[in-house]
């Protein structure tokens, strides 16, 4: 995803630091594989209607929004950031174990919320720490985040088998199992000090401009944010329309593993992308997709059809989502990488929290119809994205290689 040297690949990086980073998102992406897929099955178990679902998944991820970038700037100035990551994990399991005493909306939607804090940092402080070794030490990005993607695919199948059998009873069980695994998984989190500014790889541009000042890099991370968040309308409801069409469990799992097996593959593909495409060209490919994907998606196309359709995420998540890690990279110093992430996880939580919100309305009110907005929605950040890109100086090429317009 990101580019990284051969020269500085392992010169005073810890030990094992590929293998300890990859395990650090596997620890997470476990959980997700759980939640997202399932949890909006455990809230209708409790007979939330549509719009209660949407508020109990929307409220957290703008709890979410106001805590990381505070957490990410913490992060920047502590002399270990893999130290956020214990009270991270532990306070979370705390919250999944709550769960257990809640069955009613609010009490589920507080508890939630506290989770969607308590956890946010996770991710983004994880991700600091992978890019700060391809900063450091050239380490290949797309070689560690991949195998969190993996870890997601194996959860959402087991989770498919497992909600087949106990339907969501299953799923408070496994939550809380997997944060176990990532509170144990903090320790082993590779420790690489404080932030700073030196031993860059020397493939990797200079970043330039004024960092997260940039209005470039400002307008490209909410261009991005507005365009995943046309996703918030399948995160939500996927797995209940699929149901509904007669979808049994194992066949629901296969559908959201096959959009993240997708994704791996752009991953593993990531050294190949950068030699030949553009952090630009790559945004603006998935965008378009995206666009694509949610005009088909009300059509009834049938397990197959919505097999392949699930392989767009390849594109409107994967793709994007090197693209605008490319943009921060080349646009902030290491001593503002945790507050940039900070900042990206911000936009991108605010948008998606508040078009999950609105979900659950347009849902109860248009039903399969409401993907068009979300169509509407991803073309409004693909503009956005395309203004950003003419910010840039004209000495770089729209669609020309990485090394010439990162």
């Amino acid at each position: 995803m990101i580019p990284a040297t051969k020269s500085l690949q392992g010169e005073g990086a810890p030990p094992y630091f590929r293998s300890r980073s990859a395990l650090s998102y596997c620890a997470p992406l476990l959980v997700n594989g759980i939640a997202l897929p399932f949890f909006p099955v455990w809230l209708a178990g409790l007979n939330f209607g549509d719009r209660e679902i949407g508020l109990v998944l929307a409220i957290p991820m703008v709890v979410r929004v106001l805590v990381v970038p505070i957490v990410g700037i913490l992060a920047d100035r502590v002399d270990e950031r893999a130290n956020v990551l214990f009270w991270s994990g532990a306070l979370s399991l705390l919250t999944a174990i709550a769960l257990y005493w809640t069955s009613d909306f609010w009490p589920v939607l507080l508890v939630y919320s506290i989770q969607g804090a308590t956890y946010a940092p996770y991710v983004p402080i994880v991700e600091s720490i992978a890019v700060s070794g391809v900063r450091r030490w050239g380490f290949d990005y797309g070689s560690m985040r991949v195998w969190g993607s993996i870890a997601f695919i194996f959860s959402t199948l087991i989770g498919g088998q497992m909600i087949g059998k106990w339907g969501g009873a299953m799923v408070l069980p496994t939550m809380i199992g997997g944060f176990v695994l990532t509170t144990m998984m903090a320790f082993f989190c590779p420790r690489i000090g404080p932030t700073r500014r030196r031993n860059q790889p020397i493939n990797l541009q200079a970043p330039t401009g004024s960092g997260l000042r940039s209005p470039q890099l400002l307008i490209s991370m909410i261009g991005v944010s507005v365009q995943q968040s046309s996703h918030a309308m399948m995160y939500t409801f996927a797995s209940i329309y699929w149901r509904d069409l007669g979808f049994s469990g194992t066949q629901i799992a296969v559908l959201w593993s096959i959009g993240v097996t997708a994704e791996v593959m752009v991953f593993f593909m990531s050294r190949m992308l950068n030699r030949r495409f553009s952090a630009w060209m790559l945004i603006f490919f998935g965008s378009s997709m995206c666009v694509l994907r949610w005009i088909l998606f009300p059509i009834n196309l049938g397990f197959f059809g919505y097999f392949v359709l699930q392989c767009f995420h390849s594109c409107t998540y994967a793709c994007v989502h090197t693209g605008i890690q490319r943009r921060i990279v080349a646009s902030v110093q290491e001593t503002q990488e945790a507050s940039a992430q900070g900042a990206y996880f911000f936009y991108n939580g605010m948008f998606l929290g508040l078009m999950t919100l609105a979900s659950g309305y347009l849902y109860a009110w248009l039903g399969l119809s409401s993907y068009y907005i979300m169509a509407g929605v991803a073309a409004f950040g693909l503009a956005m994205v395309i203004f950003a890109r003419n910010l840039q100086p004209s000495g770089s090429a729209f669609g020309g290689r990485a090394s010439e317009a990162s």
